[in-house]
């Protein structure tokens, strides 16, 4: 089997090691932490995809730079984030818990009070990097609707797998799954 996996995205290429996550599956790894180029590519082009929207919500971390840049070319002065556990400064904060297929165990999806407030009310966009069983996506999406925002659109650079399939989300490539 090929180690590495050739992704062409937003007219940027990358070549993406291929990591096995169990004995029957791998991925190929796809990092934007650090690809200030990639981001600034995708970011406009996933910016024409959305409908209009008031507040765009990702998940730590993976997510954060591509919906800062997003932020940015819509033209928004904020983006929130659903934090991995609770912090000594959130006031009341709403919590969820996801198993994601590249976390090992569950973990906690956080947004705190005034964060929470700001939502309410508001036409959201959910942003990540990647959407592949869609857990994390759901239980982010959970936490917009338990503090009364309004999930208008799920967007994502890629779509892996068999999230590729699915209608109810915005993306720009997919990204095959690969067997182990």
């Amino acid at each position: 089997m090929k180690k590495t996996y050739d992704l062409h995205v937003a007219g940027v290429s990358r070549e993406l090691p291929v990591i096995a996550l169990s004995d029957t599956l791998s991925i190929a790894s796809f990092v934007i932490l650090g690809d200030t180029e990639l981001i600034c590519a995708a970011a406009p082009l996933l910016a024409e995809k959305l409908p209009e929207v008031d507040v765009l919500v990702t998940a730590e971390a993976k997510g954060i730079p591509l919906v800062f840049e997003l932020s940015r070319v819509l033209g928004m002065k904020r983006y929130f984030v659903a934090r991995k556990s609770v912090k000594a400064y959130m006031q009341d904060p709403v919590v969820d818990e996801v198993n994601s297929i590249t976390t090992s165990g569950s973990q906690l999806l956080c947004l705190e009070k005034a964060d929470a407030k700001a939502i309410c009310g508001k036409r959201v966009a959910i942003v990540d990097d990647v959407i592949s069983t869609g857990e994390s996506l759901a239980a982010i999406e959970r936490l917009v609707k338990a503090v009364g925002g309004n999930v208008v659109a799920r967007a994502a650079i890629l779509a892996e797998g068999d999230a590729a399939k699915r209608e109810d989300i915005l993306f720009l490539e997919e990204l095959p799954l690969f067997p182990a």
